[in-house]
C-alpha cells in the first residue's frame, strides 16, 4: 500500500478496503486470531464500490494487473456470465473486440489486452480450481468474425480439458429457476465481484457471498458439463465454420 493512500485512511479522506484492512493488520503484526476478527467485522459491513469511470482514469491495464493479484492469492474461483466469454478464458482477439469498444487509446488497448493475457496463467496453476458457468447465447453472440469464434469456442473445449478447470454451459432448452441477471466472480468464497453497467461492486458480507454461490450453483446444476458440454461446443464451432464456408 502506498503512502498517499495510507495517509487518506488515516485522515478519512477514503475508506478501506479489505485488502488495505487485511494488510494493515498484517504489517502492524496482529495475530491471525485478532485478525480475523477484525476482518469479519469489516466484510459484514462493506460494499465497495468502483465506478468505472475511475477505472478508466485510473489506467484499465492497471486494474487488469490488479485482478491478477487477487487471482494469484485466491484457491478457489467461481465465475458465472450471461453476457461474455470470461476473460480467463478469452482469445486475443476477442479480448481486442471486447476492449476496443471502451474508447482506448491504441497504446492502452495494447497494454490492456497483453494485461487480460498475463492474466491467464492462472488456468495452468494447478493449486487452484477454476470454475466457469456461462450460457449458450454467449457462445453464439458475434463479437468477432465466424473464423474467429470458431477458435474462440475450440479454446474452450481444449482449456476445459484440463484438470483444475470446470467448464459448463446452461443451454436455452434448460428450464430455468433463476434469472441470469449480470456476471458475477466469487472468490474463495470470501468476496465476490458484479460487474453492472456503471460500475464494479465488491460484496464481502458472509451472508450475501453465500447468496451468489447458491445462485451459482443452481445454475451450475441445471448446466451441460464434461462430454456432454464438449459435444456441444463441437457443434457451436461447427455451425461457425459452415457460416465461414458458406460466407
Amino acid at each position: 500500500m502506498s503512502t498517499s493512500k495510507l495517509s487518506k485512511i488515516e485522515t478519512g479522506k477514503v475508506a478501506p478496503s479489505v485488502v488495505d484492512v487485511e494488510s494493515i493488520l498484517t504489517a502492524i503484526g496482529v495475530s491471525d486470531e485478532v485478525k480475523a476478527e477484525y476482518l469479519e467485522v469489516v466484510r459484514a459491513s462493506t460494499t465497495e464500490t468502483t465506478a468505472w469511470r475511475l477505472v478508466r482514469r485510473m489506467g484499465v491495464h492497471k486494474a487488469q494487473q490488479q485482478t491478477r493479484a487477487l487471482e494469484t492469492q485466491m484457491t478457489l474461483l467461481r465465475l458465472f456470465q450471461p453476457a461474455l466469454i470470461p476473460g480467463l478464458l478469452q482469445t486475443p482477439e476477442y479480448i481486442r473486440a471486447i476492449l476496443s469498444r471502451h474508447d482506448l487509446t491504441e497504446d492502452v488497448l495494447t497494454r490492456t489486452t497483453s494485461a487480460r493475457l498475463e492474466r491467464q496463467q492462472v488456468l495452468y496453476d494447478d493449486s487452484k480450481t477454476l470454475r466457469f458457468v456461462i450460457t449458450e447465447n454467449v457462445l453464439r453472440w458475434r463479437i468477432v468474425s465466424a473464423p474467429r469464434m470458431a477458435e474462440q469456442v475450440d479454446r474452450l473445449i481444449s482449456l476445459s480439458r484440463l484438470p483444475n478447470i470446470d467448464i459448463r454451459v446452461v443451454p436455452f432448452t434448460a428450464t430455468q429457476r433463476d434469472i441470469a441477471n449480470h456476471a458475477f466472480v466469487i472468490r474463495d468464497d470470501r468476496t465476490v465481484s458484479v460487474e453492472t453497467v456503471h460500475a464494479e461492486l465488491v460484496v464481502t458480507d458472509p451472508r450475501d457471498v453465500a447468496t451468489y454461490v447458491s445462485k451459482f450453483e443452481g445454475f451450475a446444476s441445471v448446466a451441460l458439463s464434461g462430454d456432454d458440454m464438449r459435444e456441444m461446443l463441437a457443434g457451436v464451432r461447427d455451425d461457425f465454420l459452415r457460416e465461414q464456408e458458406t460466407g
